[in-house]
């Protein structure tokens, strides 16, 4: 059986759960945040929409350099409405899902580097990146996302089990 068939059905429910933790994603909120040095909601919640299309370029691609020599510095967006941070997020799991379906082993296999401005700081098989910067990241920052909806009084789907919102799943 390909890498690919078997990583699919992980990908899609972790998609599914991410979307319905995005969905409740408070219209009008995009500024606030827990903590001074924390992100605001709108740019957790674009970051998390954000993230499934990583797996495009991890998988695509053989590096990313976030700061290249000469180019413009990264942009941090952050989304304002939860219709276009649904429609980002929409558009990121399908591509990504496409290039992950598509993926031959070996493809999983091949080195894939980090760089910023020129320098790489890390190299790691495809495979290692997938999961590693795309999957346990998105994961890690839906679990924080899910802290500032509670925080705003958001109801908390269930992800891994119950939550006071949603008792059963």
């Amino acid at each position: 059986m390909p890498l690919a068939e078997l990583l699919l059905p992980e990908f899609d429910e972790e998609m599914t759960a991410t979307r319905r933790v995005l969905a409740r994603v408070p219209d009008g909120r995009s500024s606030w945040k827990p903590h001074p040095k924390s992100m605001t909601l709108g740019r957790l919640a674009t970051l998390v929409a954000e993230l499934p299309g990583w797996a495009v370029n991890a998988i695509t691609r053989d590096e990313l350099d976030i700061m290249p020599p000469g180019g413009p510095p990264p942009k941090f967006e952050a989304l304002e409405s939860t219709a276009r941070i649904l429609d980002l997020f929409d558009r990121n799991a399908a591509a990504a899902r496409t290039a992950l379906a598509k993926a031959p082993d070996a493809e999983f296999k091949k080195p894939w580097a980090f760089k910023v401005g020129g320098r790489t700081v890390a190299t790691n098989p495809k495979f290692t990146v997938y999961r590693r910067t795309v999957l346990n990241h998105l994961v890690h920052h839906r679990g924080q996302l899910t802290v500032y909806l509670r925080l705003n009084d958001a109801l908390v789907p269930a992800v891994y089990g119950p939550t006071a919102d949603e008792p059963s799943f």
